[in-house]
This record gives structure tokens, C-alpha cells and sequence, in this order.
């Protein structure tokens, strides 16, 4: 069967691989504290098994957290520009492959789909093929492979390792905020451990208007909405609202359907993602490897659909989910 681990397992290979191409790089700039940065993740991976397992304590991996945190905010990560193909050569496969190009983008999602799909049916000597707990995950890695070798096969490079190198040149462009889902998704985790979704929740329960099952889905919807705008990620901002609203006013206290308040309050959330530079990875790389004169240009390009897509959102969940 192939799980989860085999997953991350192979994310992690791809990290320590991207770390010894940037070791032999001897014309980047902070060459040893990038490896290190890459390495290090990349190793998290791995050693991160054996604590899921309970055969290994989880305290290495704070550590290692904290070592990244250090690397990055002391200025040991940039950019090594890493060797491309030039402007002109990116002209020239546009003009010779056209559409062709959309090949290995479109074959990601068909892929995954098909494989989430058809999963109930793979089965070999008993067991499923793919893990049945992380179908999508599973599924998606092998799209990703699949359309990089398919990529490979149109495209033919010189060199077959191009989508290595190719994938390290954009990491690199990206730099520390290919961390920030994971960074986001513990703090929020740690922000509930704390109590915060508890605090919260109390001091929301004493303003909302009691029994207005209007006034506690709005606050829901636009609490996932601030705090995913102040934290940069849904997923940190689910655990505190859920804790806070979603459980005990929306579920036990109105008796809504949890599968549509929590599916839609996520929604309600990714619209704050749209409108923060917090979340660097969606927001400001884009921005930065597209150019752009205004770094904030794609936060001012999507609040226009972001807003009105959160009260949709708000009517979503006070009609469907009670």
C-alpha cells in the first residue's frame, strides 16, 4: 500500500536533494546556510515517522523548527539563480509547443481525480493501494510525478533531471515562505492548546445577541475571515473559531450539520487569505516572481471577489446547514 509516510518520505528526498544542489553551488551567495535551511526541513520528514509512530520523541523537531526560524531570520536564505533556460529560449518552446505546454499542468488535477475515484477498486492481494485515510494526498503526489515525466516526454530537455532543477530554482525564488501553511497550521493548533479559542468564544457568547442563530453564523464566518487575515492561513484560524463558535454554539447549540459549517466556514475563511500579505506564498511570491510594480497587487486585484464571496458564504451556511 502506499501511505502518507511513503508521501512524505519522498517530499523530503526532493528537499535534501534541492539542499546538495544548492551545497554544490559554489556561486550562491549564502550557499551553506540555504543547504542547511533545505536539508534540515527536508530531514524533518523523515525523522517526523518515527515520532508519529511514538518510537522517537518529538522534542528534535521542535529544535529543528527553531533552527530554521534562526537560519531564516539571520538572512541565510536567497536566491542562488540557479541556471535556466533564458527569455528567448522560453519564446522559442512557446512558439514550437503552443497548447501543448497546458499538457502536464491539466494532467495534475485529471489524474488525481481519477486515482481518488477508481482508489475503492485498487486493490492488490486484500489490501487498497492507495492509503484509504489519505487518498487525495497520495493521489496527488502521483499526479505530480506523473506530469513531470510527462512534461520530460513533450518537452524532451537535454538534461532529464530539468524538473529538479527546475523545482529548486523556484523554491529558492520562494525562499521561507513555502514553510508558512505548516508554520500557520501549528500555531493555530498551539493557539488552542492555549486556550485562545476558549477565550474567545467567551467573550463572543457575551456579546451575540442570545438565541440569533443569524448573529452566530456571521460572527463564525467573519471570525474565520479576521483571523485568517491576522494568522495568513484557514487552517490556523479554523481551530480557534471551531473551538470558539463552530462546536459549541453552531453544532450543539443550534444542532447544525458539521460537515457543511465546517466545510463552509473554511471557505469563509480562504476569503481572508485572498486579502493578506500573510499569506506570502499566495500573495507576495506570485507578485515577486511575476514582476509586479505593486508587491500588494494581487491582494488589491482579489478583495473585490473575496468580500462579496464571504457573505455568500454566511448565506450558505445559515440555509444549508440547519
Amino acid at each position: 500500500m502506499i501511505n502518507v509516510e511513503a508521501v512524505y518520505w519522498f517530499i523530503g528526498a526532493l528537499f535534501i536533494a534541492w539542499a546538495s544542489l544548492i551545497a554544490r553551488d559554489t556561486n550562491h551567495r549564502h550557499r551553506i546556510g540555504s543547504s542547511l535551511f533545505w536539508g534540515l526541513f527536508g530531514l524533518c520528514f523523515f525523522y517526523g515517522t518515527w515520532v508519529q509512530a511514538g518510537t522517537a520523541p518529538a522534542w528534535p523537531l521542535g529544535i529543528a523548527v527553531l533552527a530554521l526560524v534562526a537560519l531564516a531570520a539571520s538572512g541565510q536564505l536567497s536566491d542562488g539563480k540557479a541556471k535556466s533556460s533564458t527569455a528567448e529560449e522560453r519564446v522559442a518552446y512557446a512558439a514550437r509547443f503552443g497548447n501543448k505546454l497546458f499538457i502536464p499542468a491539466l494532467i495534475l488535477p485529471v489524474v488525481t481525480v481519477i486515482l481518488v475515484l477508481v482508489a475503492p477498486v485498487l486493490v492488490i492481494g486484500g489490501k487498497p493501494l492507495l492509503d484509504p485515510k489519505n487518498t487525495t494526498l497520495v493521489a496527488l503526489t502521483i499526479a505530480a510525478v506523473v506530469a513531470a515525466v510527462v512534461a520530460v516526454l513533450i518537452l524532451k530537455p537535454k538534461n532529464k533531471l530539468t524538473p529538479v532543477l527546475e523545482s529548486r530554482r523556484i523554491l529558492e525564488s520562494i525562499g521561507w515562505a513555502a514553510l508558512l501553511p505548516q508554520m500557520l497550521s501549528t500555531l493555530g493548533i498551539l493557539f488552542t492548546k492555549a486556550g485562545v479559542g476558549t477565550a474567545v468564544g467567551t467573550l463572543t457568547t457575551a456579546i451575540m445577541p442570545k438565541g440569533s442563530l443569524l448573529a452566530a453564523v456571521v460572527v463564525y464566518c467573519v471570525g474565520m475571515f479576521v483571523f485568517t487575515v491576522l494568522m495568513g492561513n484557514g487552517f490556523a484560524a479554523f481551530p480557534i473559531m471551531t473551538a470558539a463558535i463552530g462546536w459549541p454554539v453552531l453544532v450543539q447549540q443550534f444542532h447544525g450539520d458539521p460537515a457543511i459549517i465546517f466545510a463552509i466556514g473554511m471557505l469563509a475563511g480562504f476569503c481572508g487569505t485572498l486579502c493578506t500579505p500573510m499569506a506570502a506564498n499566495f500573495n507576495l511570491v506570485p507578485a515577486a516572481l511575476l514582476e509586479m510594480k505593486n508587491r500588494y497587487g494581487v491582494i488589491t486585484a482579489q478583495i473585490g471577489t473575496a468580500v462579496p464571496l464571504l457573505v455568500v458564504n454566511v448565506a450558505l451556511m445559515y440555509f444549508l446547514a440547519f
